[in-house]
């Protein structure tokens, strides 16, 4: 099968808006390479050794590239794609270069050649991400999560998840239940759990994504503990269907976009127990004080944050 190949030279901070964008248009998979170089402050806590760069891409900028399948119009997605780069500046959103090009490839030849570049990742001291293809001998204090992302989004290279990801650390408690809003490749679920967590909600509104949360659930033996669903946010709560959590929850985590963090900051309110925690991730700083009014006026209050490469983690509680 031939595939469109759409590449995207753009900025770091507009690449999720832009993946976010793409995916809704259907594209078949959306991969992000970031700069490699060596000019950028590199984690060595655990020994790790930066030779030479990775690419040449200058620090800050990005190259993605999308796929569609043959018989999708692509002048369509063309143009749609370069009204969204002029209209990202007004969000905040720097596109950079904004360069669109186009190609054609063989199916075979992209859809395993990136796992190449996914090598197991140490999130943290604790953490360690383990593709599903590679080998790695964990130490005798680290946690492996076993992943194989798929089309979703979540690899824990991104500095979002990362960051969701060591913030956990330090709010799930044993035997909490939580509720993961856009769980994508279900890799902050599966977290949760090696944390901790006794039982997970995992929701996602891209099927793509629930298939996928679902295998990395079964592939890390989280079957009985994960229960992933189909859901335009916290909309699954409202239905009158099993979720596998015990309402009120203790921790709520969303790896979202700002603008969307903000719609249903309430409903996370609802959702929580008195004292219980809301880590939100996905905001560029310049979004950062949209996101914090809200959990404000929400009744939340703000008990810490963290920030990396232009994107912040915060942590917001329930007033008890």
């Amino acid at each position: 099968m031939i595939w469109h190949e759409l590449t995207i030279y753009t900025t770091e901070e507009a690449s999720e808006a832009i993946a976010d964008w793409l995916h809704a248009q259907g594209a078949g998979g959306v991969s992000i390479e970031e700069s490699g170089s060596l000019d950028r402050e590199r984690d060595t806590s655990l020994g790790q050794w930066y030779e030479k760069p990775l690419n040449d891409i200058p620090e800050g900028d990005a190259l993605m590239k999308a796929y569609f399948s043959e018989d999708t119009d692509m002048d369509v997605i063309q143009d749609g794609l370069r009204a969204l780069l002029r209209d990202l500046p007004g969000f905040g959103l720097d596109p950079g270069r904004g360069d669109i090009t186009l190609a054609s490839i063989e199916e075979d030849a992209w859809a395993e050649s990136w796992k190449q570049y996914f090598k197991p990742t140490h999130v943290s001291e604790r953490l360690v991400i383990k593709p599903t293809w590679e080998t790695y001998e964990p130490k005798a204090h680290e946690t492996v999560i076993e992943l194989d992302p798929g089309m979703a989004f979540g690899t824990g290279t991104h500095a979002t998840t990362a960051l969701c990801m060591r913030t956990l650390e330090g709010v799930v408690k044993p035997g909490d239940h939580v509720i993961d809003v856009g769980t994508g490749s279900g890799i902050l679920a599966v977290t949760a759990v090696r944390l901790g967590a006794e039982r997970v909600l995992a929701l996602d509104l891209d099927p793509v994504a629930v298939s996928s949360a679902k295998e990395n659930a079964k592939l890390n033996g989280l079957s009985d503990q994960i229960e992933v669903q189909l859901s335009d946010l916290l909309g699954a709560l409202k239905a009158d269907e099993p979720t596998g959590v015990k309402l009120p929850v203790q921790v709520v985590v969303a790896n979202i976009l700002a603008e969307i963090i903000v719609t249903f900051v309430d409903d996370v309110y609802q959702a929580l127990q008195p004292d219980g925690y809301y880590v939100a991730s996905g905001i560029i700083t310049s979004k950062e004080a949209d996101v914090t009014d809200a959990l404000l006026r929400a009744g939340f209050a703000m008990e810490s944050r963290s920030e990396e490469n232009g994107w912040v983690a915060l942590v917001a509680r329930k007033r008890g």
